[in-house]
């Protein structure tokens, strides 16, 4: 392997680093039960104004 390969191969591996942490940042994190979407509550039928569980 020749200096321009070994230079090539560096740059490339920062390239690939610089974009998995550019990834990561841009992932935000989620409140669970936002927007009504966890513990919901039964509005008709036999099992009115329970809440559901993922045991149905």
């Amino acid at each position: 392997m020749n200096v321009f390969e070994f230079r090539n191969l560096l740059a490339s591996e920062d390239r690939k680093e610089k974009r998995k942490s550019l990834q990561r940042s841009l992932i935000k994190s989620v409140e669970t039960g936002a927007n009504g979407t966890q513990n919901y509550v039964v509005k008709k039928g036999p099992g009115k104004n329970k809440i559901a569980t993922t045991r149905q």
